[in-house]
């Protein structure tokens, strides 16, 4: 007697590895980009800097908020959330150039946050206008707080989100057409009239039956017309 052959189990199908790392890459530059252009916009509009103004026999405190210093990393941060959501409408190289403002973007508001860490201009600005003298300039007390470097990272993590766009983007799915409405003709298909199906031909209606009159006359048929 022959030994009755024992059925394998089938070995698990491996994940493919360049799968895996488009679905993380896509999660990661999702999360780091929505985050960061947040943070921009978030620490853009806290205090920079602070310092006095000499007036008369006094002084007045003034204080400079990120946009009073420079207003580029907010605009930045606008322009990199938005390049993050077209990335997804776009393919090929359209997306290669939309990464690429992505990360220019991040860049831009990295560098110049860090740059207007240590910005007096503004407060010198607004010691002109308080005093009333376009030369006066802030006093000796000058404090920079740690919102400018707060910027200066979420900058960079934009920066981060572009360049995984730049790697991994050609692999990242893209915005479809197949929520298209059924019956709407699509480009290229010739002739600009809706396709319908074949018309269904009219019930038969038996006239000794009234259940057959009354639904005809629904119809908006007349059930004594002969067919």
């Amino acid at each position: 007697m022959s030994a009755v052959p024992v059925p394998q189990p089938r070995a698990a199908v491996p994940v493919s590895t360049d799968a895996a790392s488009s679905r993380r890459s896509l999660a990661v530059a999702l999360l780091l980009g929505a985050a960061g252009a947040a943070v921009v916009l978030i620490a853009s509009g806290q205090v920079w800097s602070r310092g006095t103004a000499s007036v008369g026999g006094g002084s007045v405190p003034l204080s400079a908020d990120g946009r009073d210093v420079t207003g580029v990393p907010a605009a930045l941060a606008v322009v990199g959330l938005a390049a993050l959501v077209a990335v997804f409408a776009v393919r090929s190289g359209g997306r290669l150039l939309v990464s690429l403002l992505l990360t220019l973007s991040g860049a831009g508001a990295a560098a110049t946050a860090f740059l207007g860490a240590s910005d007096s201009s503004a407060l010198d600005e607004k010691a002109a206008t308080t005093v009333g003298d376009s030369s006066a300039t802030i006093g000796d007390v000058l404090t920079h707080t740690a919102w400018p470097y707060v910027t200066a990272v979420a900058g960079v993590l934009i920066l981060l989100a572009g360049l995984l766009s730049l790697r991994y983007g050609k692999q990242w799915p893209a915005m479809s057409g197949r929520y298209e409405r059924e019956g709407v003709p699509r480009a290229g298909g010739g002739s600009g009239a809706v396709r319908r199906g074949p018309a269904r031909p009219a019930p038969v209606v038996d006239p000794d039956r009234p259940e057959d009159l009354w639904k005809a006359l629904d119809r908006g048929e007349d059930p004594t017309r002969e067919t």
